[in-house]
C-alpha cells in the first residue's frame, strides 16, 4: 500500500471514493476523514458522480469481496512475479469488483503500462459484465468501459477497462495485429477451464512470449477448488481469499432415483414452488439447449392457468443462442413477478443472478468431445463435477449478493406481503432471510460415485489444430514444450500436426509456412481458412466469404418444419448442389428480405445467428482487404462458379470426404472405417422426390450420436479430390475400396498427363520439321 499512497492519481481516486462513501454513512473505518463538502468527482471522466453511483456503491460494499479490497490492491502493487490469485466462491462479487480495482491501480500508475483487459470464457458474460460495471463506475459503455466479443467491438480510444471473450484475446495475442497493450490482465472464471483461458496462462508462463508489456500484472480469478492447481502452476503467487458469504447455505434435497424425463421432472418442481408461493426466483439447470427450449415451452403453457397471487412467472432461457436477449434475466420484473431462468453449464460460474433463491439441478451436462483418432465429435451426456454441483447449490444461498435494502427501509417495513414482493423483485434485505432451496433431480450417490472433483479441461477434449497453429505462430516449435495446466494427449497433438501438414500450413522443418502464417490470421478453423484462401485462386471469394460466415455463426435448419407451410418455405431455399450452396442461398435471401425477423421465423431460421453471420462476413472481408488478398465478383448460380466453389471447399476439406459404398446412404469415411448417414436436416434427405444418395460427398462435421450423422453435406467428384488433395494424404489413407479407386484415378490422370505432354512435344517437333 506504501507505493499507492504516494501516487497522486490514486490519492485523488481514493479521496473521491471516500467522500462518496461518507455521504452514505459508510466511510472506511481506516480511511481518512477529509472534512470537505465539495461534490465528489469521478476520476475516470472528470464528471460529478450521479445519485445512481451512490446507490450502487452501497450495494457493492455489501458484497463479500469488498472486505478484501485493500488487501488485493496491496498484493497487486507488491507481487514479485506480477501475478495475483483471487479465490472465492461463485456470487461473491469477484467478476464485477476486481476489474474496477484493477482500473484504480492502472489509474494510479497513469495508465503508463496500458489499460485493463478482463477475459471471460463466454461472450455473453463479457457483454453483461461490461454493462453492469459501466453502470457501477458511473461511466459510459463504449467509452471508458467497453467490451469485445465476436462480431461486436464496443470500445473506443478512451476505453480504459475492456471486457473481452478469452478466445478473442487469444487470437489477438497470436496475431501480428494484436497490440497486447494492457497493463493489467484479469483472467476471470479460470475454473471453467476453457481452451483460451488455459492457453493464455500457458503462453504467459512461457519464457518465449517476448512482446508483452514489461511491467504488466496478471490477476487469475478462480473458484477455491482450482486454487491448489493454480498455485502450483504459477509458483505460489500471492493469493487473496474472499470471505464466504453470510447466510445459510441450503441443504440439497435429493431424489431416490434419476427421473426418466428430466424436463418433466424439472417442470413439476418449478410448478410446486410456484404453487407454494415460496419467495424468490428460480434457476433450472438442464443438460442441453434442446431441453432448455422444451422446458421453457412447457412451463409457459402450464404456469398460466395456475391460480397464483400476482402476475404469472416469466420463463426465460439462458444459453449462448440467446444473444443480447440474455439481459432479460437481469431486468427487474413487475412487483411480485417471479423469474424462472432455464439454463445449462453456461451459468455454473459466469452468471450471477442476485434474486435467485431456488435451484433445480439435473446434475448433468451435454458436451462435445473430439476424438482425434477418428476426427469426429461426440455428444457426451455426463455428470457435472463436484465443483459445479457446489457452485449450483450456492446460487440458492439465503442471502444473495449485490442487492440490499437500506437499514431504514428494513426498520420501517411493516407489511410482510410487501417484503415478500421486494424479495421476489431482487431487493434483498441485509438481515437474515430464510435460506433458499436446492432440489437435485438425482440420488445423493450419483455425484459421489460418478462425478469428478473439477470440470474437465476443454483443451483435452477439442480438436487441437487451431491450438497448434497458434503455438506455431508464437514460434513455439514443439507444442509439447508449452506450459499447460493439463497437458493434452500426445496423440491429439500429433493428429493436429498431421492435419496442419496436410493443409500445407507447415514447412519441411515443421515450422509455419507462409501459408500457415496467413491461416493463423483468420478467426476460423484451419481447414475453413484454407478453403477461403483457395477461393482467391478459384475466383469464388464472394461465395466463400458467405459460406465461411454461415458455417461459423448460423446453424441453418436445426429442427424439423413445424407446419406444411414452413416446410414449403424451407424447400424453396434448398439448393440442388447441396447444403453448402443452400447456406449461401439462405444468406442471400435473408439479405434480400432486409434481415427481417418475421421472415426468419416463418422459415424456422435463427434470426440472431444470421445477423451474426452478416457481421462476421464483413469482418472477414475487411481482414482479406487488410492482408491484400485478391477478391472476385459474385457469380453464384453459374456452372463455372459451382465448380470453383467445389474446388475451394475440397482444398480445405479433403480430410472430410465419405463414399456411399452400397447406394443406400451408408457412407464410409475415407480417413477411418466408420460408417455414417446423412443428417435428417440434409437437403438430400428432405427432397420431395428422393433420388439415389450422392456417391461421394464432402461434409462439414461428423458427430457420433445415435445414428452417426454427417452434417452440411455436398456432392463432389472423386477426380476433383485426386486433383486437389496432397498425394501423400491419399497414400496414407487406410486400406479400403475407396482408396483403391482414388489411386486408380490418380494413376489414370498421371498417364493422361504424360500422354498430353508427349503429344505436345510431338506437335512441337513436327512444327519444327515443317519449318
Amino acid at each position: 500500500m506504501q507505493g499507492l499512497n504516494h501516487c497522486p492519481a490514486f490519492c485523488r481516486y481514493y479521496h473521491s471514493a471516500t467522500m462518496a462513501s461518507q455521504r452514505l454513512g459508510l466511510a472506511e473505518e481506516s480511511g481518512p476523514n477529509p472534512g470537505e463538502s465539495e461534490l465528489a468527482v469521478n476520476p475516470f471522466d472528470g464528471l460529478p458522480f450521479s445519485s445512481r453511483y451512490y446507490e450502487l456503491l452501497e450495494q457493492r460494499r455489501a458484497l463479500p469481496i469488498w472486505a478484501s479490497r485493500f488487501i488485493f490492491l496491496e498484493q497487486l502493487e507488491s507481487s514479485p512475479g506480477g501475478v495475483v490469485l483471487v479465490s472465492g466462491e461463485p456470487g461473491s462479487g469477484k467478476s464485477t469488483q476486481i476489474p474496477q480495482w484493477c482500473a484504480e491501480f492502472a489509474l494510479a500508475r497513469g495508465f503508463q503500462e496500458g489499460r485493463v483487459t478482463v477475459t471471460q470464457p463466454h461472450p455473453l458474460a463479457a457483454l453483461s459484465l461490461a454493462m453492469r460495471v459501466a453502470d457501477e463506475m458511473d461511466l459510459t459503455l463504449g467509452h471508458e468501459v467497453g467490451y469485445s466479443i465476436p462480431q461486436e467491438d464496443c470500445t473506443g480510444p478512451d476505453t480504459l477497462l475492456r471486457f473481452c471473450w478469452d478466445g478473442l484475446l487469444l487470437q489477438e495475442v497470436a496475431s501480428t495485429r494484436g497490440t497486447g497493450a494492457w497493463g493489467v490482465l484479469v483472467l476471470d472464471e479460470a475454473q471453467e477451464r476453457s481452451v483460451a483461458s488455459d492457453l493464455l496462462q500457458g503462453l504467459l508462463q512461457n519464457a518465449r512470449l517476448g512482446n508483452l508489456p514489461g511491467d504488466s500484472r496478471v490477476v487469475v480469478v478462480t473458484d477455491p477448488a482450482l486454487e491448489p492447481k493454480l498455485q502450483a502452476f504459477w509458483g505460489n503467487p500471492p493469493t487473496v481469499h474472499v470471505p464466504r458469504r453470510p447466510g445459510t447455505c441450503p441443504t440439497p434435497v435429493y431424489r431416490d432415483t434419476v427421473p426418466t424425463d428430466r424436463v418433466e421432472a424439472a417442470c413439476q418442481a418449478v410448478i410446486e414452488l410456484c404453487t407454494k408461493e415460496a419467495p424468490g426466483d428460480v434457476l433450472v439447470y438442464l443438460p442441453s439447449e434442446e431441453e432448455i427450449l422444451l422446458c421453457c415451452e412447457s412451463l409457459s403453457r402450464e404456469v398460466g392457468p395456475l391460480a397464483l397471487r400476482g402476475p404469472p412467472p416469466r420463463v426465460l432461457p439462458l444459453h449462448p443462442g440467446c444473444g443480447p436477449a440474455v439481459q432479460a434475466a437481469y431486468e427487474d420484473t413487475d412487483l411480485g413477478a417471479r423469474k424462472v431462468v432455464v439454463t445449462h453449464w453456461l451459468a455454473d460460474f459466469s452468471f450471477s443472478l442476485p434474486s435467485i433463491r431456488h435451484v433445480i439441478d439435473s446434475g448433468l451436462e451435454l458436451r462435445s468431445v473430439y476424438n482425434p483418432q477418428i476426427r469426429a465429435e461426440s455428444q457426451v451426456l455426463r455428470p457435472i463435477s463436484k465443483c459445479q454441483a457446489e457452485a449450483r447449490r450456492l446460487r440458492a444461498k439465503g442471502l444473495p449478493p449485490g442487492k440490499s435494502l437500506c437499514p431504514t427501509e428494513i426498520k420501517h417495513e411493516k407489511n410482510p406481503h410487501t417484503q415478500t414482493q421486494e424479495i421476489c423483485s431482487g431487493l434483498l434485505s441485509q438481515v437474515f432471510l430464510p435460506s433458499g432451496s436446492c432440489r437435485c433431480l438425482y440420488p445423493k450417490s450419483f455425484l459421489e460415485l460418478e462425478a469428478p472433483l473439477l470440470p474437465t479441461a476443454r483443451i483435452c477434449e477439442v480438436n487441437l489444430s487451431p491450438v497448434v497453429l497458434l503455438l506455431k505462430r508464437r514460434q513455439i516449435a514443439e507444442p509439447g514444450e508449452c506450459h499447460f495446466l493439463d497437458r493434452p494427449a500426445p496423440e491429439a497433438l500429433m493428429q493436429a500436426l498431421e492435419d496442419l501438414d496436410y493443409l500445407a500450413a507447415l514447412d519441411d522443418d515443421g515450422n509455419l509456412s507462409d501459408l500457415g502464417v496467413i491461416l493463423s490470421e483468420f478467426p476460423l478453423p484451419p481447414e475453413l481458412a484454407k478453403a477461403l484462401l483457395a477461393s482467391c485462386e478459384f475466383n469464388c471469394v464472394d461465395e466463400m466469404l458467405t459460406l465461411a460466415a454461415m458455417l461459423t455463426a448460423a446453424p441453418g435448419f436445426t429442427h424439423p418444419p413445424l407446419s406444411a407451410e414452413e416446410a414449403a418455405l424451407r424447400r424453396a431455399l434448398e439448393h440442388i448442389d447441396g447444403d453448402h450452396s443452400s447456406l449461401i442461398q439462405v444468406y442471400e435471401a435473408f439479405i434480400q428480405s432486409g434481415a427481417d425477423k418475421a421472415w426468419c421465423q416463418a422459415r424456422g431460421l435463427n434470426w440472431a445467428a444470421l445477423c451474426q453471420a452478416q457481421k462476421l462476413r464483413g469482418d472477414l472481408l475487411e481482414l482479406m482487404q487488410q492482408i491484400e488478398l485478391p477478391l472476385s465478383q459474385p457469380a453464384f448460380g453459374s456452372e463455372q462458379n459451382r465448380t470453383d466453389l467445389q474446388k475451394a471447399l475440397l482444398s480445405g476439406y479433403f480430410l472430410k470426404v465419405a463414399r456411399d459404398t452400397d447406394g443406400t446412404g451408408n457412407y464410409l469415411l475415407l480417413t477411418h472405417k466408420h460408417v455414417a448417414q446423412l443428417s435428417p436436416y440434409c437437403c438430400y434427405r428432405s427432397r420431395r422426390s428422393p433420388t439415389r444418395p450422392p456417391p461421394w460427398v464432402l461434409y462439414h462435421t461428423f458427430s457420433i450420436s445415435k445414428d452417426n450423422c454427417l452434417s452440411i453435406v455436398s456432392e463432389i467428384q472423386p477426380q476433383m479430390l485426386v486433383e486437389l488433395a496432397p498425394p501423400y494424404f491419399l497414400s496414407n489413407l487406410p486400406p479400403s475400396e475407396s482408396r483403391d479407386l482414388l489411386n486408380q484415378l490418380r494413376e489414370g490422370m498421371a498417364d493422361s498427363s504424360v500422354e498430353s505432354e508427349s503429344s505436345s512435344t510431338q506437335e512441337f517437333g513436327d512444327a519444327c520439321v515443317l519449318q
